[in-house]
């Protein structure tokens, strides 16, 4: 991926996956272009549910996938995972100190994993006081987590180490050329973090009120189309001169 020149960081459901024209016209987009991007895709889907997807809406491969909210790393072509990253988000983590103190929390539910490399709830409708009550309690017994709250509904507990944000700053300082130049886009507070790294980013029209609160700034793109037609958009105003 070093030799890449251009890379696309994006999550995946809502924002390249939604509309499956926009989605085709993106990659056409892309083919008619002197370039063939790398692309990272950056999403709160466990492996194998991201690997799933991929496969459903026929997605190009991309050459590095970040999985479960950036606790987790993978390679492509075999999906090897990142064991260096795996090693430094684990050290601080303590998943079932997390999962004892949350356990008699009302008006949660705790969302089925096939790992512990994070904890995950969805919380019932008109219970957002409940998400405080969580974040307070941790901090209360001091657990090291980073907490994720999106979509109005998702809590995501994490290892402190660990975000799409801190992901994509190991992937792009280990694994991508110097001066690559790039394209972030999410639509979720899940996806904050990274959007606020401080490279060309954009925000999908159809994207979570809640991402609204970000300040804005020259780097940080507001959409006006949905899903990945905002991707196009967006790449023709950060890169308008590229083309053959």
């Amino acid at each position: 991926m070093k030799q890449k020149s251009y890379l696309l960081v994006t999550d995946l459901d809502n924002t390249l996956v939604g509309d499956p024209e926009a989605l085709k016209s993106l990659f056409t987009f892309y083919e008619e272009r002197d370039f063939n991007p790398g692309l990272i895709y950056v999403t709160g889907r466990h492996l194998q549910s991201a690997l799933s997807l991929i496969e459903r809406e026929k997605l190009p491969f991309p050459n590095i996938l970040i999985t479960d909210v950036g606790t987790a790393i993978y390679h492509a072509p075999d999906w090897s995972e990142d064991k260096a990253w795996a090693a430094w988000v684990s050290e601080t983590w303590l998943p079932e100190g997390i999962l004892s103190l949350t356990k008699n929390i009302s008006a949660i539910e705790q969302q089925e994993l096939p790992h512990q490399k994070r904890i995950s709830y969805t919380v019932h409708s008109g219970q957002p006081h409940i998400v405080d009550a969580i974040q307070s309690t941790l901090d209360t017994h001091n657990i090291p987590c980073y907490f994720v709250y999106s979509s109005g509904r998702d809590v995501d507990i994490l290892p402190e180490r660990s975000g799409k944000g801190k992901a994509v700053e190991y992937v792009l300082r280990e694994y991508a050329k110097k001066d690559v130049r790039l394209l972030l886009a999410g639509d979720s507070g899940n996806d904050a973090e990274m959007l606020s790294l401080g490279y060309p980013a954009v925000i999908v029209g159809n994207a979570q009120a809640e991402l609204s609160k970000l300040p804005s700034h020259t780097l940080l793109y507001r959409a006006k189309g949905y899903y990945a037609d905002a991707i196009k958009e967006a790449w023709n105003h950060f890169y308008p001169t590229v083309q053959k």
